[in-house]
């Protein structure tokens, strides 16, 4: 674990040395990245897809937004491989250059109990950082599971009735003993769908407080490169059923690790509700018929975003600074 905590803080793991694991999933930002749609990759481009958050983690049935890894072990070294994130080009580079450096012989010494650094030893360590990720004990866990009825609010307790109510338990599901709050599956909500029909409209813009400005599509095409298309799970199983369909993420800690969906287009959790109580896109014909619209008062939008807050363990909001 301590090798791998060394190896996910160390930028000297991409290309040019400018780019670490911590730079994408932020421990200070619930690791993930908070202020922007997608995290930054290498030499600034945008990357396609928001950056999970790594809370939790270890408890996750298959990896990225698409599933394409089964493991951590498998998924620690794919972005060293990127072209637009670390853009090694082969892992032998990574490693000799883990190998070059003597601060590393002892900390691979002392977990592997050799000082070579190989792919899979780099990967086992990652992992092994990565699991020890753990938010948990939040207000909902202490009075649902814990039967404290004073450790979440009554606004909080009527959210989790709509929330079940309006059928966002069945993708987000809850056990007898625990919750991941997430089925492991891909389902297509229609998020894609919308991104894709945003982005041929106008987009206004705040230069400064109070003054704003518009782009149409066109002048927006010379200033800028457009959102890469996304097929979603499609792309790694070419069924035509995954199409633009993505993994359910967890809603533990969902209070901290906005902004929201595969690719960071909803900003706050109560875009998400709107989104969904519309039921998303329904001339995406593709779209999972899970996906229902649901009538919302203001209160009951109150009460599911009072609930969904009782997620977030105390550990999420003072994760190590």
């Amino acid at each position: 674990m301590a090798l791998g905590k060394k190896l996910f803080f160390d930028r000297r793991l991409s290309i040019n040395g400018t780019l670490s694991c911590a730079m994408c999933h932020v421990p200070e930002q619930a690791f993930t990245v908070n202020e922007i749609r997608t995290a930054v990759g290498m030499e600034g481009v945008s990357l396609r897809r928001s950056a999970p958050s790594l809370l939790n983690v270890a408890y996750a049935t298959s990896m990225f937004h698409d599933g394409r890894a089964k493991t951590l072990e498998d998924q620690a070294l794919q972005p060293m491989l990127e072209d637009d994130e670390m853009a090694n080009p082969d892992i032998e580079t990574v490693m000799r250059r883990i190998n070059a450096m003597k601060e590393y012989r002892g900390p691979y010494k002392k977990a592997f109990g050799s000082t070579r650094a190989t792919p899979e030893r780099t990967a086992r360590a990652l992992a092994a950082y990565e699991r020890t990720l753990i938010a948990a004990n939040s207000p909902f866990d202490r009075w649902h599971y814990g039967k404290d009825a004073g450790a979440m609010p009554e606004q909080a307790r009527r959210g989790f009735a709509l929330f079940v109510k309006n059928g966002c338990a069945s993708c987000h599901t809850l056990g007898e003993r625990d919750a991941l709050f997430s089925d492991g599956q891909f389902h297509n909500t229609g998020v894609q769908a919308r991104t894709e029909a945003l982005n041929k409209l106008s987009v206004t813009y705040t230069l400064v407080p109070g003054l704003q400005s518009t782009m149409d599509p066109e002048t927006l095409a010379r200033v800028g490169v457009p959102d890469q298309d996304d097929l979603g799970r499609y792309e790694v199983t070419k069924q035509r059923r995954d199409l633009r369909a993505f993994r359910t993420p967890t809603l533990r800690n969902v209070g901290v690790t906005g902004p929201y969906m595969h690719d960071g287009s909803l900003t706050t959790l109560g875009d998400v509700l709107d989104f969904y109580a519309a039921g998303g896109i329904p001339s995406d014909k593709a779209q999972d018929p899970l996906i229902q619209p649901f009538a919302m008062t203001v209160q009951d939008r109150e009460a599911m975003l009072a609930f969904l807050d009782a997620l977030t363990s105390s550990d999420a909001r003072t994760f190590p600074r």
